[in-house]
């Protein structure tokens, strides 16, 4: 899915004043293109996805030792970074949530390789982080990649509040990935990892028990680190 509207250049006004804006949700993309259809229509299709969660580790105690407006200035920053990590992969950034990021990868925009985008993205946002960094992160993060069907669309009351999302098995354990990734870990399902057709011997395989689930999950974890080492792109 593309836009030739432009958004620099001589006539860049022109087609602003035409509705033809940034969507907040990627601003490489028209919000007049896909926009209308979060403020105005309710519905979606069920389409496989990849889905990530970032989340900050340990960010209760790191609030409790700082004042309200340090910890604001760091949970910004890893907002801002994580956000350009992610809009450079293609990414639709579905909300920032306390101290995560949650992020999906639809075929319409990121592409048939939405697994590998996804996949590529959290190695990017955990090197923006200063993971693999000589002195270490500038802030603790664990990331979650998963790849299903989900019910990706518009929910809620049109000329209310309506919001752009995914729902679903699939999203939920992308969550709980991410939750059971330590600092400086990208788990990444199987789903995702056969998907986006990576290296055999890409990763540390694992099988976790994540809230939820009766059986255990298989993952892969990758760091910045280990996935350079086998030329797994962390840009």
């Amino acid at each position: 899915m593309s836009c030739c509207a432009p958004f620099k250049g001589p006539v860049a006004p022109v087609f602003r004043a035409l509705g033809f804006t940034r969507f907040d949700k990627n601003p490489r993309w028209c919000a007049n293109c896909f926009g209308g259809l979060v403020k105005h229509q309710v519905g979606g299709a069920v389409v496989e996805i990849s889905m990530l969660f970032a989340d900050v580790r340990g960010s209760t105690p790191m609030a409790e030792a700082m004042a309200p407006v340090e910890f604001h200035a760091i949970i910004d920053r890893f907002y801002a970074e994580g956000t350009r990590a992610l809009i450079a992969h293609d990414a639709l950034i579905e909300r920032f949530m306390g101290d995560q990021i949650v992020a999906y990868f639809v075929p319409s925009f990121a592409g048939a390789a939405h697994a590998r985008r996804a996949v590529d993205a959290g190695l990017a946002l955990l090197e923006a982080t200063g993971h693999g960094d000589p002195g270490g992160p500038w802030i603790p993060v664990g990331v979650g990649v998963h790849t299903g069907e989900a019910f990706v669309g518009t929910v809620g009351d049109p000329g209310q509040v309506v919001n752009f999302t995914a729902l679903g098995d699939a999203v939920n354990l992308g969550a709980r990935l991410a939750s059971a990734a330590a600092d400086g870990e990208l788990m990444v399902s199987e789903a995702s990892a056969s998907a986006g057709r990576l290296p055999a011997d890409a990763g540390e395989r694992r099988s976790v028990l994540v809230k939820g689930k009766h059986d255990a999950i298989s993952v892969r974890v990758l760091t910045v680190e280990a996935a350079k080492a086998i030329a797994i792109s962390a840009r």
